[in-house]
């Protein structure tokens, strides 16, 4: 098999807070291959945004700190590249569709404004930066999200859109020159569930369509079945499982796996949801050994003691927890 085209080794993030550090990310590890579809999976708060705002290093500048860990980007660790070589893989390699459209955009100025700058920037020869080529890519870019009246939209800003529009023009100004991976953090959370189908369909037929690859992060399991090959469960920080989307569905193994499939509303009137005892451990002091066990049902006192690493288990599909 190839080489991946993004690759995470134990990345550790924290966050510098009045009280001292929140140890977020503990030691991730996660990778994607050319034109394969990874969901990474979790409760709010796990850590999954964190994880990709690292990938770009977009994380607030002062008050995180990467202690430890690499990022590689067909081997070479983004963590240590020179601005100019960031911004080669922001404007040519990996872009970015974030969970709330209305922050994304910038209220003061037209999207055909936001959408040039895009193209501007985005490393075209002097022929291909021509005003006339930049508005023709943003008109097609529009087109491909199926938004009526591409010039129209060109000239409203952003609170003139709804917000199924808005995050279709993030999703445009993501893919309006190519990119080689897509990472797409809940972009359905902030609209109703219609909109959400719609916004995740033209999504899956895009990436297929400009064969990238695609990091989808969601706390949907249902979104996740549907969009991607492979799943990353995340929990407080870990990666706890690790399988193809079909095998996970069919042979769910690490207890907090199965607590997010119970949590799963029933709608064949097999009464209300389990759900998931307890919370989000504090990151500021997380609990020893196994982040899960203060919620786990089958925890012994070796989960108590010491950190389980993902194993093997065949065909792919990892798990993190002793007592599988």
């Amino acid at each position: 098999m190839s080489n991946p085209v993004l690759e995470i080794k134990n990345l550790h993030v924290w966050y510098r807070t009045y009280g001292g550090y929140s140890r977020v990310l503990d030691g991730v590890n996660l990778h994607v291959y050319k034109g394969e579809k990874v969901g990474l999976v979790g409760e709010a708060g796990c850590g999954k945004t964190t994880t990709m705002r690292s990938v770009l290093r977009i994380l607030p500048e002062g008050q995180a700190h990467i202690p430890e860990g690499q990022i590689l980007y067909h081997g070479n660790d983004i963590l240590k590249m020179k601005p100019r070589e960031l911004q080669q893989v922001r404007t040519r390699g990996i872009s970015m569709i974030f969970q709330e459209p209305a922050a994304a955009l910038n209220p003061v100025f037209t999207v055909g404004t936001q959408m040039f700058d895009v193209i501007k920037y985005s490393g075209l020869s002097k022929e291909e930066s021509r005003k006339d080529n930049i508005k023709r890519l943003a008109i097609q870019a529009i087109k491909e999200v199926y938004i009526p009246d591409p010039e129209r939209i060109l000239n409203c800003y952003p609170n003139q859109l709804s917000g199924g529009m808005k995050q279709r023009i993030c999703i445009a100004m993501a893919i309006v020159t190519a990119r080689e991976l897509l990472i797409a953090d809940e972009p359905g959370t902030s609209l109703d569930v219609t909109i959400q189908d719609q916004v995740h369909r033209l999504l899956r037929g895009l990436v297929e369509k400009k064969e990238m690859s695609l990091i989808m992060i969601t706390h949907s399991l249902g979104v996740a079945r549907e969009l991607t090959d492979r799943i990353y469960v995340m929990y407080a920080g870990n990666i706890v499982e690790v399988a193809r989307t079909s095998d996970l569905f069919a042979n769910p193994l690490h207890p907090y796996t199965l607590g997010l499939l119970s949590s799963v509303p029933k709608l064949t009137g097999g009464g209300v949801a389990e759900g998931i005892y307890g919370r989000i451990p504090d990151y500021l002091r997380p609990p020893g050994g196994c982040r899960f066990h203060p919620r786990c049902p089958r925890a012994v006192q070796r989960c108590r003691e010491e950190k389980p690493l993902l194993r093997d288990l065949g065909d792919g599909h990892q798990v993190a927890c002793f007592q599988v």
